[in-house]
């Protein structure tokens, strides 16, 4: 018992139609409507698979780089993180050695700094400090004294690109031991 399809394929069914609309025309015109259906198909796929792929390869070089310059960031990010991380495994200083180390770098704010010891936090009161002076001064504060800002209420100063206000810092160095 042998079976024979009775439906076909819906790509052969066009591809029936389309002989049979061919087949009505004469040699001249069944010749242009095949140029025609060619370009068609390049134009599909051009805009389907050549184009998009064209494209992704153009802009490769500037997404590469700009990738290759946040995986610079990234990588100093962690290097940054590594160096707190083993200086805070460090052995912690003595809460006079901390509280040298702070008035040592307060020289850094360049006169524009005072200091106050409240217990076990300082209290740093700054008057136009220059943005460069006091990102120094809490970076040297931070390595140094192994101190921290806890709590900042900082304005705009009066002379140009300055900062006032205070700064609290905290850390294991500054409590009793």
């Amino acid at each position: 018992m042998s079976r024979t399809p009775t439906s076909t394929s819906p790509l052969q069914g066009w591809r029936e139609k389309l002989d049979t609309a061919l087949a009505g025309l004469a040699p001249r015109e069944r010749l242009a409507v095949q140029l025609a259906l060619w370009l068609l198909g390049l134009a599909l796929l051009w805009w389907l698979a050549l184009g998009p792929a064209w494209r992704t390869l153009s802009q490769a070089p500037e997404r590469h780089a700009r990738l290759d310059a946040q995986l610079d960031e990234v990588r100093q990010l962690a290097a940054t993180a590594s160096a707190l991380r083993e200086q805070a495994s460090g052995q912690v200083i003595g809460r006079a050695a901390a509280l040298r180390a702070i008035e040592v770098s307060m020289a850094t704010l360049g006169g524009t700094g005072q200091m106050s010891v409240l217990g076990d936090r300082v209290s740093v009161t700054l008057s136009n400090t220059p943005p460069q002076s006091l990102a120094q001064w809490l970076a040297q504060v931070r390595l140094n004294a192994r101190v921290v800002p806890v709590e900042a209420q900082l304005n705009a100063g009066t002379a140009p690109q300055a900062w006032s206000g205070t700064i609290q810092l905290g850390g294991m160095s500054l409590t009793e031991n």
